[in-house]
């Protein structure tokens, strides 16, 4: 379909420069006096854009959300296991104590408590000696714990709450989904790229840099928001099925908040602020206690 859009644009162009000299005359005088927006790109964008949504979607376990994915999991699943290797390849592992032995727990027991929607990855833990203060996991199940946040922490409910969070992003595909929108963003871009490309350079520049501007902070930044806030719910519950106490969850984001800094105001932000999860979370929280109240009370 790409190479369709990309043929379909060239034939176009390739009619103008067939124009008679003086209807091209006129258009290079009209491009000199305000410039020409080419509609065609932006259509053939739009149709692709839709076919592609239409043809990719999968849902979100728990919540139910569409969404698009465009890679199979067992792709999915070898570019997690890449990235795992090089970070490893270059991080200082502990394999041995007490961290280490409760990061493993930690990891299996919510592992095993999402098992009704683990799509069937292969989970790996390791702890990291660093003094950042951050935790991931990638597609397949490859999970990472920095020693910099167990202080924030604190206790193993609240490390349960960050490794439950991460577990959640893995599960819920949510870099397959990020790589997707990027992919139609920049799609996206460059239709307009073409549409604009009759136009005075300083108003391409200034129409460009404008929708960049919009993608960035009416599209990603909010979808970036949207996935962290889904793996917070999923997260929670998941922690609350493996018989940690969820009401730790806010305790833990007013340290994370504390120990932060400054942070850029929510709408520039790839993640919801400290207050937005607090909240959050107390909005959860009557479900999630109901679940550790039944499994493990």
């Amino acid at each position: 379909m790409l190479h369709t859009i990309l043929q379909l644009t060239k034939a176009v162009s390739h009619a103008q420069q067939d124009q008679s000299l003086p209807q091209r005359r006129f258009t290079r005088s009209s491009a000199r006096a305000g410039g020409r927006f080419r509609l065609l790109p932006v259509l053939l964008f739009a149709i692709y854009g839709l076919y592609y949504y239409f043809s990719n979607q999968g849902e979100v376990p728990l919540t139910g959300r569409q969404q698009l994915v465009d890679i199979s999991r067992e792709q999915e699943a070898a570019l997690g296991l890449q990235s795992y290797q090089q970070i490893l390849a270059q991080s200082e592992l502990i394999r041995s104590g007490a961290e280490y032995a409760q990061v493993r727990e930690i990891a299996a027991r919510i592992a095993a408590a999402a098992s009704d929607v683990d799509p069937g990855f292969d989970w790996e833990v390791s702890l990291i000696r660093s003094d950042q203060v951050n935790a991931f996991a990638l597609p397949g199940g490859k999970l990472a714990v920095y020693t910099g946040i167990l202080p924030v922490a604190e206790n193993v409910d609240g490390l349960a709450v960050i490794m439950g969070h991460e577990i959640a992003h893995a599960i819920a595909r949510h870099g397959a989904e990020r790589m997707a929108y990027q992919k139609l963003t920049q799609l996206g871009s460059l239709a307009a790229g073409m549409s604009v490309s009759g136009m005075d350079p300083a108003q391409q520049q200034m129409l460009m840099a404008a929708l960049g501007a919009g993608a960035q902070y009416g599209v990603l930044l909010p979808f970036s928001r949207e996935h962290e806030s889904e793996a917070d719910y999923l997260g929670l519950i998941f922690l609350a099925r493996a018989c940690y106490d969820p009401s730790e969850a806010p305790a833990l984001w007013q340290r994370m908040s504390a120990s932060g800094g400054q942070r850029p105001p929510e709408f520039m932000s790839t993640h919801p602020s400290g207050e937005t999860r607090i909240r959050q979370f107390q909005q959860w929280m009557p479900e999630a206690l109901e679940i550790y109240r039944q499994r493990c009370q």
